[in-house]
Formats: structure tokens, sequence, C-alpha cells
């Protein structure tokens, strides 16, 4: 009866050659490893020495990274009046750019009231501000449109979703990195920070003890006046 034969490979994907499999059984265990079969359709079937725990835990690792970088786009909306203020259409295009920046679509929309549907192009000039303002994060991919009593414009990002997370998640293994080595060298810095502090002190009890100090006439000082709010909206200075 023929032995049933491998090919194997070795621990550190060196090629061994078609053996026996009692012959690799063997070697992986002098290596203290493992015998796996990573290819069984294959004629004869492949078989690897390997740490298989290892192997499993650094498969599983990949598997979560994947899903981690895998996600959909998600549509976000911002709303503006037609009569915005300076300071909410900053705030507005700020986590505007947040969206852009994860990935996301951003669905801008301004709301008409009353009168305000009469003058639709105020509308348009407005979303194209904004939409030139956020360029350098998305691009327009729907114009500005009429929707009932609503003007809509869509704005795509320039990074897909799994770019944006990928970027991420290194900017977040950097900061771990960084955090590490601050906390190793940290126990230095706070030496030298506190002999620092104590040679301060002792020139501050030298000077106090040869030159007393003197007193500090007391002084009322004027409070300045607060400078007014300005109320103009995004709109009007479109309009100038």
């Amino acid at each position: 009866m023929r032995v049933p034969e491998v090919r194997l490979v070795g621990p550190n994907g060196e090629q061994v050659g078609v053996v026996a499999i009692d012959v690799a059984l063997r070697l992986a265990q002098e290596a203290d490893l493992d015998l796996v079969e990573v290819a069984p359709e294959a004629k004869p079937p492949v078989a690897k020495i390997m740490d298989y725990g290892k192997f499993k835990y650094e498969a599983a690792q990949k598997l979560k990274e994947a899903r981690r970088n895998q996600a959909n786009t998600i549509l976000k909306e911002v709303r503006f009046r037609l009569k915005i203020d300076v300071h909410d259409y900053e705030t507005k295009k700020k986590r505007a750019i947040g969206f852009l920046g994860d990935g996301d679509k951003v669905k801008a929309m301004i709301l008409f009231r009353g009168r305000e549907q009469s003058r639709p192009e105020q509308g348009v000039r407005l979303l194209q501000k904004f939409a030139e303002e956020v360029a350098e994060f998305g691009t327009v991919e729907s114009s500005p449109t009429i929707d009932g009593r609503n003007m809509v414009m869509i704005i795509g990002p320039l990074k897909s979703k799994s770019e944006a997370k990928a970027e991420q998640n290194a900017k977040r293994d950097a900061n771990k990195r960084g955090d590490k080595k601050a906390a190793n060298t940290g126990e230095s810095v706070l030496a030298v920070e506190d002999d620092k502090a104590n040679a301060v002190q002792v020139v501050e009890a030298e000077v106090i003890a040869e030159k007393p100090a003197k007193a500090v006439p007391k002084t009322t000082a004027a409070k300045a006046a607060a400078p007014k709010k300005s109320t103009k909206s995004v709109s009007d200075e479109l309009d100038d």
C-alpha cells in the first residue's frame, strides 16, 4: 500500500519537497509546530509547518481590519436658511467638511419661508458659494434644484469611505505609538522639570532674603466696551 504524500512547505516558506505524511509530521514535531494542510485540492496536497494558533490569530486580525475599513457611503444633510448669519453658516460649512472628510456625501438644503420662494436665484448663489468653499473636500454631483419649498444640492466626497477609514486608522495607530514613546520618556522629562522648579525656588528665596518686596499700589482697570455682534447674513454679503 502506498504511503500518502504531501508537498511540504517549511515554517519560513521554504519548499521542502514531496515527502511522506509521517515524515512531514515528524518534522513538525521536531520543530515544536503544527502541520497544516493549506491546499487540499492540489496533487499531492500542500501542507505547511507553522504555529497554527498564531496563524488563526493573524487571520482574525486581518478580517477585523478589513471589516473596519469596509463601510458604505452615507448621505448627510446640512440645512440653511436664506438669511443665515455668518456664524451659523461657518458652523454648518465646518460640519459638512467633516462629513466629506469621512467619505460621506452631503445634501445641502435651503429652506425657503414665505416670500423667499419668489427669490430662488439667491438660493442658487448661496449654494454655489458653499460648493466653492468646500471644493477641496468634495465636488458637486447634483446642481441646485427646487424640491417643493426647498432647494437641494448634492456634494460627493473626493475620498472614498474606505480610503477615509484607512487614513483615520493610520492616524490613530500613529497617535498610539506617539503616546507610548511619550510614556517612556515622560519620567525623565518630569525629573528635569522638577530640578528646574527647585532651582527657581532657591533663586527666589535668595532674592526675597536680600530685597524685601515693594508694596504694589492698587489700581482700578477700566472695562472695555464689548463690540456689538454683527447680524449681517451671508445672503446680504452676496447681495453687496
